[in-house]
């Protein structure tokens, strides 16, 4: 059965490697027969969570920019795949203020169940990932239908388009033709 994909990156460079991650993990979905959504943080104004919680009530943020559209396509998709460069061991800043602003999802009939991770960095060592996947689990916790089904990491990767010729890339690909 097709599921429905979202592919969000969070990276705000162009032709950035975790972009590269994305784009293999879609290619891979795509070619197994699943609807695929690509969305990005690029050129998104997304401001700060004011920890109103009104969107709990209102079941969407009141401050009105370009989370509120996002978090929407969070909520109905079936698999959600996160890029992201890491910066100090951790997801990107604007990833986690979108993970912020999501919180009008906690309360809402989410379709999600499957969340994937697809990260890059130019450090290679073992563990580089672990904070941001650290993280990312945190706002899974918060949704009892969800979990994290996978995770791809790219080390040694620095300057964009570095990633040309990696492993990981393969890895994303089969990752996605797996969901």
């Amino acid at each position: 059965m097709a599921k429905k994909v979202l592919v969000l990156t969070t990276s705000l460079r162009t032709g950035s490697n975790s972009d590269a991650l994305a784009d293999s993990f879609a290619k891979g979905a795509e070619e197994a027969g699943h609807q695929v959504e690509r969305a990005t943080l690029k050129g998104k104004t997304i401001a700060f969570c004011k920890g109103c919680l009104a969107c709990q009530k209102l079941g969407k943020c009141v401050i009105a920019d370009d989370a509120v559209a996002l978090a929407e396509q969070m909520r109905t998709a079936d698999v959600i795949a996160y890029a992201t460069p890491i910066y100090y061991y951790e997801m990107s800043g604007q990833m986690k203020t979108l993970l912020d602003r999501a919180n009008s999802l906690y309360s809402s009939d989410y379709a999600f169940r499957d969340i994937y991770l697809l990260s890059s960095a130019a450090e290679d060592e073992e563990g580089v990932d672990r904070r941001a996947v650290g993280g990312l689990e945190g706002w899974i916790e918060c949704f009892e239908k969800a979990h994290l089904a996978g995770t791809v990491f790219a080390g040694g990767v620095d300057e964009a388009g570095s990633i040309a010729g990696h492993p990981s890339l393969q890895k994303a690909y089969e990752m996605g033709r797996a969901v």
